[in-house]
């Protein structure tokens, strides 16, 4: 058959609710008015009807450009550099007679320059287009008509479509439910993709529709839905359907998202009802930004700078031979004779000076463009290009287990991963592996459990030392740091004591027995056994549950059946040492919510007695017990802190017998308030619960790893002892975010919570009567008065204690208006961790938006599902994880990696390097070409400013592209002021790129300065040094070109030679480029001055024939050589000695040895701790300091 055998469980009667049962409400009324707007004709894409509403596609893109716009918007963006724009401007003035050298050695490098940068983006966005290739011709089965169901395309889809998804399939658009393969129309749907829970939702069609369970049954079927507008709100969802002339209610339960998948569900049927940019998880999403670095635009601003300073030059010369030129013909006599005045049209003039003095301020702007350098850019290009394929091919960061390396997708912002400040990070799939498991527990007072999580294993390797448990009997248990991998997906659970049914011999087997028979049995989950090898496996809607089901049936409680009214068990009989069938009759389940925190379920045993097990968080169970029921409370108490400490999820485990009258009563009760139908219906399922859900006894208490990837801990460490503040943005449940916080070490105890959420009694009083107006502004106000509250703490602590902040969803939306955001921010700022809970996509980008124009700092978003795509495009830089969760977010990042331990490397030691590579590259441009351009302006000066270069026109042709350059390239792609062993070990070193030391005014200005010393030294000491005197053997004076080659050699020889000071790992490429730099020079001489005079023009022979004869031009050389670079040396020989910066002090450290020292190399990482920093070494050196302070007031 094929839609194969439907299932019988009616899943929805296990529930306290009722799915699907909707009813018209207010919001209903609205439909067809303003944003309820969209008809829907269901199975009838094609009629005219469908037609004239011209909805849109199922196509998706995220590339940056199409083809239309590749060519305006990438040429918007080559000349969004003004560089760019002046180059052009130059280029088209050199076509004219103004020009003082020819119009292809100034046009030519432009084109170059912007046609390599073109070719690049394209070859980005060509990857990207890929991409979606990929995910748009994704199939799905579709009604072709008569019954008849076929695969199609995504792209294909059009609304009203009626699609057929099958198990473990994505949803292509965002469908109506119609039915599914459950003969009650429910199916389980996993969000992750949404809003990153791994815990599958379960949604319900309406009942008009359940019974359309064949394809067959969709050749009649007609349906018209009205409903909202697109929009982009994931949990809301208000519209109508017109079904055989009965109108139905729609809500959120019957609508499936875009990109959730299918599970535990055979097949659904649906109608598309929102396609492609229309879908809700696409409305979350923004357009693919522009990024620029930081860097690239300030930049920008020295290029500003410097064209204020070719402007100021430009004038005066044009103003100083303007007066000149008038005062050339005086009483007849030519003062400048040689430049013919009495033979010009215009330029020479003495009648036309202003007119002359203008030209030659053109003139000069062309000849003073050697200050700006058109080969910044495209050297750049090609060093971050370099730099991407290091990154790409870095091992250390090659995840083998999916076979996945690090990818930057673009190359633009390597440097700004130097500079992050604050990281937002998803959590599910980001920060977590999308598994839980079962690892320690504490029964009747005693723990048990010998496996070690992820935090615990950090901080031992932070000391050096192996891992050591107290146990019971006060024996230490020394645990390998690195054991083997749980073979047993969710069940991680070492002890002895406790495996193969030794429980039975263990002080309390009574509560024990309890204790697995409650594991075994209050949860919702469902089993399935695999038809070849009979095997269990168990559908839960949450992780933690799956491992709870999963440590009952290992540690000999395994839960076989489930049907509407009874659970059964193979229990490990005590007596026997057998393992037994019982079955317990399911009576009520009383369901886990936020405000609630627990679980309960009432059952008869097969001896008659009812029995009421519940499982919650600490904080409502302990004050549930009965006075009988708290044997164990302060043991158990100890050992969860303990597992607190560890970084564990931890649920208290309670129980307790009732009457039956007792339970008649409630059930009465309870049966009453699940029927209601009103607005009260929830609050009075709660009042009633929390009725039956006293006087409990203690069992103990669970702690469940929500299992952290590799290296998380360690990874966040680092990151905080860089200074890099971390916050966690998720679409989870406040209790789960803060027990991954605690996981993580965002969180520890004694950091003092500042939590604001909405949870109070006169907003649930105005929620009952429905008054939006009213529950907006006391939401709005109730969110104001938390936030100044915390304000006032943090105040009052005076920095001392460390803060973390937690928010809701809820409140979230009031902090980030406009009018609260920034008091929001500034309280957020002075907290040690940030974890925002129910976080939708747009609130996520809001929120990195928030930091990162109210900071002015640089931000990067990191995750790994779609959900995360607006953060990923809102920050500075966009990480993706290539993970369980699809390419999404991958597709909008702008680096990719596979595990979020990653980010240390690439941050601490990549990010690192490229921004201190490309900080020196850029400030040694300016240098080098500032250096080459004054010596053009001193001499112009020195020729009564005739707009004659002092240079050859290949000589100003040649110098940023073979004489100068390579050295600079070499140096952004190579040159490490430290390796990567102590980027790591000293973390704090990152924080020059934060505060932006080696990119400052001070230093940029400071290298400007020495090219401006250099110029000085160059120009003067040669016009000096071979002014009057012989050059050659026959007594010939220097002339312009042996002057011009003679400073240009000296230029050469400085700039590269300062480039060697600057290196601090030299390799032998370098040492090629900057020796062969000034070996080509002279090979470029021997050559072009032996080509024909018309071309060498005044380079002819003047190497061979005049300078390498002449002893004056190696002496002068050599002289000013060293005369240019004694200043610099100085003064970084001073600094370095009695002034190091941080790089420069590691230096040191290295160098004198001392970088063996535990103690040295300690003393110089504490100064990375402060009393706010996160991370397990800042939690152990927290927990060091309460134990001192505890020993402090007990000692008398």
């Amino acid at each position: 058959m094929p839609n194969g055998r439907r299932r019988k469980l009616h899943i929805s009667k296990i529930y306290a609710f009722t799915c699907g049962k909707a009813s018209f409400k207010d919001d209903h009324s609205q439909i067809g008015g303003p944003g309820f707007s969209r008809v829907v004709f269901c199975n009838e894409p094609d009629s005219p009807d469908s037609a004239i509403r011209n909805y849109g596609g199922n196509y998706v893109r995220t590339t940056k450009y199409t083809l239309a716009t590749f060519f305006p918007k990438s040429l918007f963006e080559q000349f969004r550099r003004v560089a760019n724009m002046y180059f052009l401007f130059t280029g088209c003035l050199s076509f004219t007679p103004l020009a003082p050298y020819s119009a292809v050695s100034a046009i030519l490098p432009l084109l170059v320059v912007i046609g390599a940068s073109m070719v690049k983006e394209a070859i980005e966005d060509w990857r990207r287009k890929k991409q979606d290739i990929e995910v748009n011709n994704r199939k799905v089965k579709v009604h072709l008509g008569d019954g008849n169901f076929d695969y199609t395309e995504w792209r294909h889809l059009r609304v009203g479509d009626i699609v057929k998804v099958e198990k473990d399939s994505f949803f292509p658009a965002d469908l109506l439910l119609l039915s599914s393969s459950y003969e009650d129309a429910v199916c389980y749907v996993e969000t992750m993709n949404l809003d990153g829970e791994t815990n599958l939702k379960l949604k319900q069609a309406l009942e008009v529709t359940s019974g359309l369970n064949e394809d067959s049954s969709f050749r009649e079927f007609k349906a018209i839905v009205k409903c909202e507008d697109p929009n982009a709100s994931l949990y809301t969802f208000v519209g109508s359907m017109d079904f055989n002339e009965q109108q139905y209610p729609l809500n959120p339960q019957q609508l499936l998202l875009r990109d959730s998948k299918l599970r535990n569900t055979d097949y659904i049927y649906g109608a598309v009802i929102f396609a492609g940019q229309d879908t809700k998880v696409i409305q979350n999403s923004t357009d693919p930004p522009s990024k620029r670095s930081k860097i690239e635009r300030k930049m920008d601003k020295i290029v500003y700078f410097l064209f204020c300073i070719l402007f100021l030059l430009a004038f005066i010369g044009s103003i100083v031979f303007g007066i000149s030129t008038r005062e050339d013909l005086e009483n007849g006599w030519m003062k400048r004779w040689y430049l013919r005045p009495d033979d010009t049209t215009i330029y020479f003039d003495p009648k036309s000076a202003p007119i002359a003095a203008i030209l030659h301020f053109l003139t000069a702007l062309m000849l003073y463009s050697y200050l700006i350098p058109i080969s910044l850019y495209v050297s750049i290009e090609i060093v971050k290009v370099l730099q991407s394929i290091f990154i790409n091919q870095d091992l250390h960061m090659y995840y083998e287990e999916a076979d996945k390396p690090a990818r930057a997708r673009t190359s633009n912002l390597n440097e700004e991963l130097g500079q992050v400040d604050t990281i937002l990070s998803d959590k599910t799939g980001t920060l977590t592996c999308n598994s839980m498991e079962f690892i320690k527990c504490s029964v009747a007072g005693t723990a048990y459990g010998r496996g070690v999580t992820e935090v615990e294993r950090a901080m031992a390797r932070r000391k050096g030392s192996p891992l050591v448990h107290d146990v019971e009997n006060g024996e230490d248990d020394i645990e390998d740091p690195a054991p083997k991998k749980p073979s047993i997906k969710g069940f991680n659970f070492k002890d002895e004591r406790m495996m193969d049914g030794k429980w039975v011999n263990e002080p309390r087997p009574d509560v024990i027995q309890k204790f697995l028979c409650l594991l075994a049995i209050c949860h919702t989950a469902i089993p399935e056994v695999d038809d070849v090898t009979r095997k269990i496996s168990y559908e839960a809607e949450s992780p933690d549950e799956a491992a709870f089901v999963i440590a009952a049936r290992e540690l000999g409680f395994e839960f076989y059946k489930r049907t509407q009214t009874s659970i059964s068990l193979h229990e490990l009989d005590p007596v026997s040492g057998k393992q037994v069938e019982r079955s317990y009759k399911l009576l009520n389940i009383l369901e886990f919510n936020s405000s609630r925190k627990r679980m309960s379920v009432i059952v008869q045993n097969e001896e008659g007695k009812i029995l009421l097990l519940c499982k919650g968080a600490d904080s409502v169970m302990f004050e549930r017990l009965a006075k009988n029921g708290m044997e164990f409370e302060e043991r158990t108490r100890d050992h969860m802190n303990d597992y607190a400490d560890a970084g564990l999820r931890t649920l208290v485990l309670a129980y307790r017998e009732l009457s039956e009258d007792e339970y008649k009563e409630f059930n009465e009760e309870f049966t009453e308030a699940k029927n209601s139908v009103n607005a009260y219906r929830d609050e009075r399922v709660d009042e009633v619960a929390d009725k039956i859900e006293r006087d409990l006894i203690l069992l103990g208490a669970t702690a469940v790893e929500d299992k952290l990837q590799n290296g998380v801990p360690e990874c966040i460490d680092k990151l905080a002892q860089a200074g890099i503040k971390i916050w966690v943005l998720t679409g989870d449940k406040m209790e789960t975010a803060i027990n991954i916080g605690f996981a993580c070490s965002l969180l520890r105890q004694g950091m003092k919570q500042i939590i604001i959420n909405l949870e109070t009694p006169v907003i649930k009083a105005l929620e009952k009567e429905g008054d939006k107006i009213a529950i907006a502004k006391e939401s709005k106000a109730s969110v104001i008065h938390q936030i100044s509250e915390g304000q006032a703490q943090l105040t009052a602590s005076n920095g001392n204690d460390a803060y973390a902040l937690i928010i809701d969803g809820k409140s979230l939306a009031y902090a980030l208006e406009d009018d609260v955001k920034s008091k929001f921010l500034h309280l957020a700022i002075g907290c040690a961790s940030v974890i925002c809970c129910r976080s939708s996509p747009k609130q996520k980008a809001l929120v990195t938006r928030l930091v990162k124009n109210g900071t002015g700092k640089t931000t990067l978003a990191i995750g790994d599902g779609a959900n995360d795509v607006g953060m990923l495009q809102e920050a500075d830089i966009g990480v993706g994880i290539s993970g369980v969760e699809g390419m999404q977010a991958v597709m909008s990042s702008d680096i990719a990696i596979a595990q979020f331990q990653f980010l240390e490397r690439l941050l601490l030691v990549h990010g690192h390097w490229c921004y201190r590579r490309i900080s020196s590259m850029i400030c040694y441009f300016f240098y080098k070409n500032i250096a080459f351009g004054f010596t053009l302006f001193f001499f112009e000066a020195y020729a009564s400013f005739s707009g004659q270069p002092a240079y050859n026109d290949w000589y100003l042709s040649l110098y940023n592209v073979f004489f100068t350059s390579l050295p600079v390239i070499a140096l952004g792609v190579f040159d490490q002021d430290v390796s990567a062993r102590f980027c790591l070990k000293f973390p704090l070193l990152y924080q020059e790129g934060v505060q932006n030391v080696l990119f400052s005014w001070f230093r940029i200005l400071s290298w400007m300065f020495n090219g401006v010393c250099t110029s000085i030294i160059v120009f003067f000491f040669c016009t000096r040094a071979l002014e009057h005197q012989a050059f050659r053997k026959g007594g010939e004076v220097v002339g312009l070109e042996i002057l011009g080659t003679t400073m240009y050699t000296c230029v050469v020889w400085v700039v590269n030679c300062q480039m060697a000071l600057s290196v601090s790992y030299f390799t032998l490429i370098q040492h090629i480029f900057i020796w062969g730099g000034i070996m080509l020079w002279y090979l470029f001489l021997l050559a072009y001055g032996a080509m024909s005079p018309i071309i060498s023009t005044t380079a002819y022979k003047v190497f061979i024939e005049a300078c390498a004869p002449a002893p004056s031009y190696w002496l002068v050389t050599l002289f000013v050589l060293i005369s240019s670079l004694i200043p610099y040396f100085t003064y970084s020989a001073i600094q370095m000695r009695f002034f190091p910066m941080y790089h420069e002090m590691i230096q040191w450290i290295r160098l004198e040895g001392q970088s063996e020292d535990p103690e040295f190399c300690h003393m110089v990482r504490q100064r990375s701790l402060r009393p706010t920093t996160v991370g397990y070494t800042a939690r152990a050196e927290a927990k060091r300091n309460r134990l001192k302070q505890k020993h402090h007031h007990q000692t008398p």
